[in-house]
């Protein structure tokens, strides 16, 4: 069974339909305890991290979240949920602590090659994605395949645990791994084929 985490800030129902498209038994999680009774979770996000983090840890997904990634089963961040994984965020000129399961921060778009009539922000649209080592997550895919991005912030993680990429101009991270956590920038059960490949990679990994 796959539990989708409710914490408020997610598009829930449309990751639940996916994975339940693909053949997988799915369901939202609205509580806590639920997550001990699922194999595998997904912590979806759209949002701001301030907000969402302070969700997390009032509705007591934090420590739950970390208790469920230390037992060794299967995790994936999509999107806001995936950058919560991360050590903190600066969005909107305040620092935020974020779970610190992943080494490295949310950062903000910043250069002259963002603005008017440049690159916008939010990054919003379709990009192809390229990798350098082999990700679970990838397997069956092809170098350059497009996926759906929609994110304001994005991640500037350890090299260690970044497996995927998109240019946007330059190198973003687009997917990481470490051990059981899987992540993802962009939106997978928004990106057609190529998205639900992931989601099923996904639900048939197996525990740590």
């Amino acid at each position: 069974m796959i539990g989708i985490i409710d914490y408020g800030m997610g598009n829930l129902r449309s990751v639940e339909k996916a994975f339940q498209h693909l053949g997988f038994d799915a369901k939202i999680l609205i509580d806590p305890s639920e997550l001990e009774d699922v194999t595998h979770a997904v912590l979806p996000g759209v949002g701001a991290f301030g907000d969402a983090m302070a969700n997390l840890n009032k509705r007591g997904w934090a420590d739950s979240i970390r208790a469920f990634v230390a037992g060794g089963k299967p995790f994936l961040g999509i999107c806001l949920g995936m950058q919560l994984l991360f050590d903190s965020s600066t969005e909107g000129g305040k620092f935020t602590q974020g779970l610190s399961l992943l080494p490295g921060d949310v950062v903000a778009f910043e250069g002259e090659v963002y603005g008017a009539g440049k690159l916008k922000v939010p990054h919003m649209g379709w990009n192809p994605i390229t990798w350098e080592r082999e990700d679970p997550l990838l397997a069956g895919l092809k170098q350059n395949d497009h996926v759906y991005f929609v994110h304001g912030y994005h991640v500037l993680a350890d090299a260690g645990v970044v497996t995927a990429v998109a240019d946007y101009p330059t190198a973003i991270c687009g997917t990481v791994w470490k051990n059981n956590i899987w992540a993802t920038q962009f939106h997978p059960e928004k990106s057609q084929g190529v998205g639900l490949r992931m989601l099923k990679n996904f639900a048939e990994t197996k525990r740590v």
